[in-house]
C-alpha cells in the first residue's frame, strides 16, 4: 500500500512539477523578471509629468539560467508534496466506495487548486514583485484559514450527506471572505497595474492546469493494479 502510494505521488508529483517549471518560464517568469525592474527603478511606471517613462517589453528569459533551475527543483518538491496529500485523500475516498481514476482524479486535482491557489486568491491575488502587500504574518495566518475552510467546504459537499452538512460545507466556503484578507490603507506599489494583472491571471491559470494534471496522473498511476 505505502509503495503504491509513494510511487503514484512521485509519478504526479513529477509530471505537475515538469509542466509548472515550463509554463512558469514560458508565461509567468517574464513578467517577474519585468516587476522586478520596476521593484529595483531599473524602470519607472510614470514619469512627474503622468507619461509612461520606460518602454514595455519582457527582459531576456536565460539571463539567470540557476534561477530556473532551482524554480524546477522547487517544484518537484513542491508537487509532490501535494501529490502525497491528494493521494492520501484517494485512498480515504476508496474506502466509501469513491472510484478514483484519471478523470477523478484531475477533479479532485482541480478542488485543490480552488482550495490552495483560487480561494485564497480572491482576497489576496498572485503578488508581482514592485506590489506591496499587507503584514505578512497576517496575510499567511488568513491564507491558511481560508485554505483550511475550503478544504473542509469542499470535503463536506463531496461526502456530506443532508441540508447540515451542506450548510457548513456553504458557512466554511463564505467565511473567510465575509471576515476578509488583510488590506493595506493604501496602495504603494511601484509595478504598472496592468502588468500586475497579467501576471496574476498567468499564475492562476498554471495553477490550474498544473492541478489538473497532477491530479489526472495521481489518479491514473493510483487505479492501476498495485
Amino acid at each position: 500500500m505505502f509503495r503504491h502510494l509513494l510511487t503514484s505521488a512521485l509519478f504526479a508529483g513529477l509530471a505537475a512539477g515538469l509542466l509548472a517549471t515550463i509554463l512558469q518560464l514560458a508565461f509567468v517568469v517574464p513578467l517577474i523578471f519585468e516587476g522586478e525592474l520596476y521593484e529595483t527603478g531599473a524602470r519607472l511606471h510614470f514619469s512627474a509629468t503622468g507619461s509612461p517613462q520606460s518602454p514595455v517589453g519582457h527582459p531576456s528569459l536565460w539571463v539567470e539560467p540557476a534561477r530556473h533551475i532551482g524554480t524546477f527543483a522547487m517544484n518537484l518538491v513542491t508537487w509532490s508534496g501535494f501529490a502525497f496529500i491528494l493521494i492520501a485523500g484517494f485512498a480515504l475516498a476508496e474506502r466509501t466506495g469513491s472510484r478514483i481514476d484519471a478523470r477523478t482524479g484531475a477533479i479532485w486535482g482541480l478542488c485543490g487548486f480552488i482550495a490552495i491557489q483560487l480561494a485564497p486568491a480572491a482576497g489576496l491575488p498572485p503578488e508581482l514583485p514592485g506590489n506591496v502587500g499587507a503584514d505578512l504574518a497576517t496575510r499567511q495566518l488568513w491564507w491558511m484559514g481560508t485554505v483550511a475552510a475550503t478544504m473542509g467546504g469542499l470535503g463536506l459537499f463531496a461526502f456530506g450527506r443532508g441540508a447540515i452538512a451542506y450548510g457548513v460545507a456553504a458557512l466554511l466556503l463564505i467565511l473567510p471572505h465575509a471576515i476578509g484578507a488583510p488590506e493595506l490603507d493604501t496602495y504603494y506599489g511601484v509595478a504598472p497595474a496592468e502588468l500586475s494583472a497579467h501576471y496574476a491571471a498567468r499564475a492562476l491559470a498554471v495553477g490550474a492546469a498544473s492541478w489538473a494534471i497532477l491530479g489526472a496522473v495521481a489518479g491514473a498511476v493510483w487505479s492501476r493494479p498495485a
